[in-house]
């Protein structure tokens, strides 16, 4: 019967002995050289992709950026929002301060390291002034999403659709921001400009922006309120501009004489000048509405007239000619009358 071999414990001395090596020297329990290679080419590529999918999302404006304030460009584009009151500066200013800036703005690349802006000048000027104030780095960079607008028509529809859904525009604005890009060259007339960035506004407010048009063309510059200027109140200048009796150098010159920082002085002046038009016309058409008698030429006192107005007396002459007389020809009064009797023509 054969002997059976007794298998006796390891060798320690041989358990820290190098890996047996096989062909050429190489060890068959090492990685071989062309594995590193290929390691090496496919973190290579995937660094390459992650670098281009960064470069893509970037220029595509899916990534958001940190650029310095003073990078910006604010007045790369005309804006449509002409002016913002303190009050709401101040609650735009706490907010930042508070949770940061929650929405980045949009920008376009200028090169040499400039951004012209698209939307968000409100932000921008926000964190403008909290920079000056606080002095805190934070408030020197504005976080912003690059837009690539093939022409500039595109820019001016996302600045529009952006103050549209986010802060609403009055009509004025509105309208301006048609009459400025038409002067900017960026559409060729104020009808095609209308359609283009109020395309999905409906027919009547379409109508009411292009009505608005031309009291930016008599009073942009001087009306510091804009936005205060109420649907009413305009359609009721623009009527009166179109009829002819309303000198814009005139309300221009009205408007310049008030406190800048009064929004309702400003507007009472715009309601002064419609008011003028208003009380002219019910003190005046009584002389359409009533059948003059003919006095004698030599009767001009006030028992012998027509009392129009408390202090206003009338005289009709045989020739034609008419006299107005009393106490209540005050300068308002006269020019009241200059006011009708420009409508008339």
């Amino acid at each position: 019967m054969a002997k059976r071999k007794r298998l006796t414990l390891a060798d320690p001395a041989h358990l820290h002995q190098p890996a047996s090596t096989g062909v050429g020297g190489f060890s068959f329990g090492a990685a071989a050289p062309i594995a590193g290679v290929v390691g090496d080419a496919a973190a290579s590529a995937a660094f390459d992709e992650m670098s281009e999918t960064l470069t893509r999302a970037r220029e595509d404006g899916r990534m958001v950026l940190s650029l310095p304030l003073g990078e910006i460009a604010l007045d790369h584009l005309v804006r449509d929002r002409v002016a913002m009151t303190e009050p709401e500066l101040d609650a735009l200013m706490q907010s930042i301060k508070a949770r940061g800036q929650q929405t980045p703005i949009e920008v376009m690349d200028l090169g040499d390291g400039r951004y012209g802006l698209i939307s968000g000048w409100r932000r921008c000027q926000a964190l403008k002034r909290l920079a000056q104030e606080a002095g805190e780095e934070r408030f020197g960079s504005v976080l912003a999403l690059l837009r690539r607008p093939d022409q500039a028509t595109d820019a001016y529809l996302a600045m529009v659709e952006e103050n549209e859904i986010r802060v609403g525009l009055s009509f004025y604005e509105r309208a301006r921001i048609v009459a400025k890009s038409v002067e900017q060259g960026v559409f060729d007339t104020e009808k095609t400009a209308l359609q283009a960035l109020f395309s999905t506004a409906s027919r009547s407010k379409r109508s009411k922006i292009g009505s608005f048009i031309r009291i930016v063309h008599a009073l942009d510059g001087v009306l510091r309120y804009p936005e205060a200027l109420s649907e009413r109140t305009g359609l009721a200048l623009v009527k009166a501009l179109d009829e002819g009796w309303l000198d814009p150098a005139a309300v221009q010159a009205a408007l310049r004489g008030v406190d800048a920082t009064d929004v309702d002085a400003e507007q009472a002046v715009l309601a002064a000048a419609l008011l003028r038009k208003s009380k002219a016309d019910k003190i005046l058409q009584k002389v359409s509405n009533q059948k003059l008698e003919t006095d004698k030429s030599e009767d001009l006192t006030a028992e012998g007239g027509r009392e129009l107005a408390p202090g206003v007396w009338l005289h009709s002459h045989p020739n034609g000619s008419l006299v107005l007389q009393g106490a209540g020809l005050t300068p308002e009064f006269r020019s009241a009358l200059r006011v009708w009797l420009t409508s008339q023509n």
